[in-house]
């Protein structure tokens, strides 16, 4: 079950990778309510962290019915700055996946909204990776995450960050069995990866 608690445990790596996805509290792509992360071990192991944020802005009625959030669920939720001062070390020495290119787009707004600089991340689309892996599906359902659970068998609470991110994880992970390819030849991106540091800092 994914733990939503702000004091539950951050996974330490190194990872293979990290799929990571956010909620919103609107159209506005800044307002950020909920992040997810699932890393992926080395042994396939999926470890998740979940945390609500405070957007500091009003809830969309649409979006409160999509995802289940709302204000007062957020009232004591740290600031995305809080947060993200939090995940970006981790978040950074790895490479992560998105389902579609969304999530890493509300983190840059996010980070120009408070005026924060831009992480330095590297990412692959797992929806790219879908449709290597499964091109039978095109038209017929289609690469999002409601239809790949039903086709591939996936349990999750989707429009929860910690499950879909959960879900973009097995995505890969079952596309690297389909394809019988690693997560480096998939991934469609330099992988920036933990071992790919900058040397020389103290």
């Amino acid at each position: 079950m994914t733990d939503h608690s702000v004091a539950a445990t951050l996974p330490s790596g190194p990872f293979r990778f990290i799929a990571l996805d956010v909620e919103t509290a609107s159209r506005d792509s800044a307002s950020i309510c909920q992040i997810g992360i699932a890393c992926v071990c080395h042994d396939n192991h999926i470890r998740s962290f979940t945390t609500y944020v405070n957007p500091e802005q009003s809830f969309a009625p649409f979006n409160t019915e999509l995802h289940g959030i709302d204000a007062q669920t957020v009232a004591t939720a740290p600031r995305f700055p809080e947060a993200w001062t939090m995940l970006k070390p981790l978040l950074e020495l790895h490479h992560l996946v998105q389902h579609s290119s969304f999530d890493s787009r509300a983190v840059s707004a996010a980070c120009r909204a408070y005026r924060m600089p831009n992480a330095d991340l590297s990412w692959s689309d797992s929806v790219k990776i879908a449709r290597k892996a499964w091109p039978e599906f095109k038209g017929n359902g289609g690469h999002g995450l409601a239809n790949l659970k039903q086709e591939l068998g996936l349990s999750f609470q989707h429009h929860d960050a910690g499950e879909d991110a959960r879900a973009a994880a097995q995505v890969v992970l079952l596309a690297e069995n389909r394809l019988g390819q690693s997560f480096d030849l998939i991934s469609g991106t330099t992988r920036k990866a933990q071992f790919n540091l900058p040397l020389g800092r103290s």
